[in-house]
């Protein structure tokens, strides 16, 4: 089902897996986020072009369901494709498969584009448009644009510090490391099948 989406092949390392033998959700973050870079550096708007003009794709929002968390040594492909711009928001899919074209997981994304010197958003540029082939988004169950606040906002927690390692290329606490912070106050052994974060 990879439909007309850029991709990369790849083989599930034992650094990626959870305590339970299989990929973490963290990883698959990774290989998702992974793909959407390989994709803008090969058509020409990746992180240099993105650097020399003081710009950052920003992540607003992730929707990621999971059928199945694949398993060590298997082989899979990971693909993504944008579907909308609006102004300065980019809209994103992504798909991991086996090789046989099982479905394992699927993500929908938003981003804003962002002026990393005066720190607001921007239009995105006319060399994005025309770089970026925009198709039909995936068929699947979209989620509401905002999450929710349940009445009962939650149990507080204890302060996480963030450390240098926990920040990317634009110097600000990368979204899979805010992913990997929120999942230390889950419950062990606690199965993830659909996340969301804003």
């Amino acid at each position: 089902m990879m439909l007309n989406m850029y991709k990369f092949n790849s083989r599930i390392r034992y650094s990626e897996l959870d305590s339970e033998g299989k990929l973490s959700l963290e990883a698959l973050l990774d290989y998702f986020q992974d793909c959407s870079t390989f994709h803008s550096e090969d058509i020409g708007v990746g992180l240099a072009y993105l650097a020399k003009r003081n710009l950052a794709w920003v992540l607003s929002a992730w929707q990621i369901n999971v059928v199945r968390y694949p398993d060590l040594g298997e082989q899979v492909v990971i693909g993504t494709l944008p579907y909308e711009f609006k102004g300065f928001m980019g809209c994103r899919n992504f798909l991991m498969e086996t090789e046989d074209g099982e479905p394992l997981a699927y993500a929908n994304t938003i981003w804003t584009l962002m002026n990393m010197i005066e720190m607001r958003p921007v239009r995105v540029t006319e060399e994005m448009v025309k770089a970026y082939v925009l198709e039909e988004k995936l068929p699947m169950n979209y989620a509401p644009r905002k999450i929710a606040v349940p009445d009962k906002a939650g149990i507080e927690k204890e302060n996480m510090e963030v450390k240098y390692h926990h920040l990317d290329t634009n110097n600000h606490v990368n979204n899979g490391q805010y992913i990997r912070i929120s999942m230390e106050y889950l419950p062990e052994k606690f199965a993830i099948k659909q996340m969301r974060a804003e």
